[in-house]
């Protein structure tokens, strides 16, 4: 049986919002601060909500849809850093629950990470491997982040204008503007003025997305019944494309590519033993499958032996690949000096593959 999430009051808001009646949890702090009666800041949740509702009703559905697949996760790990519960509603503004999102400041993955954010928390970022695409491990580490940002900033509306502008920007603004006010709520609010458009719209944005992802029905879309993000996980001792594992699982190159976002090549590093998500039920008859498969058949891929002049860019260009692809998967080779003769391995795993490729 299907339930709808406890509703938010729908707007236009005659009464503050208040968090959701969920028995056994703490008070919704972002939900119960004492901002959501200024009627300011209520004229521009209002505003989003009915942006969420209008202009973006036809990308939306997609948003709600993903999120059944991660909620369960982000609920829990909230709840155990004990962080408010609306938190699960910020994916929903940073990248419609998309682990592939990437911005134009290329901040990536369901909570926005940029590169050295993510390094400083322990995540993973290299040319195989971005864990800021992994939900359960980039989830993790915003609810560290999250949780370090309300503990230094003493405020949630403060700490979550931290996320989005950068903790830097907002410790500048207090110590230049209110080195002696207390670390509030409101406080945000008269130091908005002086960060960017972006951080301003970034709290009613959040406050729009929470009243209608938080009550579907309520604003015209479909509840959706929950799929969750359920696997088996398998070893892979060396470097394997996603396809044939995929073929080992039984199972699609979509799935495996859904359920292992992190693996940004479609294929696990070499000579390295790493972790691979398998549709549940699937792992015991991956490990049969793939011991059958010859190591030199656990990659897709073409070998190219070099030309006189050719370049990791010519060969990128014949094959329609790019830079970034070859030297991950030929990390031996010093692409300055290429030597003629050498076999250069190709990946054409998913996402990589061309119709034809040229005699090699």
């Amino acid at each position: 049986m299907v339930s709808e999430p406890p509703d938010l009051e729908v707007l236009p808001l005659g009464e503050p919002l208040v968090p959701p009646n969920i028995e056994g949890l703490f008070v919704d702090e972002i939900l119960a601060s004492p901002m959501v009666r200024h009627p300011d800041f209520r004229a521009e949740v209002e505003g989003w909500v009915d942006f969420w509702t209008t202009a973006a009703s036809s990308w939306f559905p997609d948003y709600l849809r993903r999120m059944t697949w991660f909620e369960g996760t982000v609920d829990s790990t909230l709840a155990l850093h004990g962080l408010p519960p609306s938190l699960r509603y910020l994916p929903v503004i940073e990248s419609g629950y998309s682990p592939d999102a990437v911005s134009r400041a290329n901040a990536v993955g369901l909570w926005q990470f940029m590169a050295p954010t993510a390094e400083s928390l322990g995540m993973e970022v290299t040319a195989l491997v971005d864990e800021r695409r992994d939900p359960l491990k980039s989830t993790e580490a915003a609810a560290a982040f999250l949780g370090e940002l309300h503990q230094e900033f003493g405020s949630w509306f403060l700490a979550l204008a931290a996320y989005n502008a950068g903790p830097g920007r907002v410790r500048r603004l207090l110590i230049r503007y209110a080195p002696l006010e207390p670390r509030t709520d409101r406080l945000y609010w008269e130091l908005r003025r002086y960060l960017p458009k972006e951080t301003r719209e970034f709290l009613p944005k959040l406050f729009g997305a929470i009243v209608v992802a938080g009550s579907p029905t309520s604003h015209g879309y479909e509840l959706l019944e929950p799929d969750p993000f359920s696997f088996d996980e398998v070893s892979i001792p060396d470097a394997t494309t996603l396809d044939v594992i995929a073929r080992a699982a039984e199972s699609t190159d979509a799935e495996i590519s859904r359920l292992n976002p992190r693996y940004v090549r479609g294929m696990t590093p070499p000579r390295r033993q790493v972790s691979v998500r398998v549709p549940k039920g699937k792992g015991g008859v991956f490990y049969e499958n793939y011991a059958s498969i010859p190591v030199d058949e656990r990659v897709s891929f073409v070998e190219h032996s070099v030309a006189p002049g050719e370049t990791l860019s010519h060969i990128a260009v014949l094959y329609r690949v790019s830079v970034a692809d070859l030297r991950a998967a030929n990390p031996d080779v010093r692409p300055r000096y290429l030597r003629i003769g050498a076999m250069i391995t190709v990946p054409v795993s998913t996402g990589l593959k061309r119709e034809t490729k040229p005699s090699t």
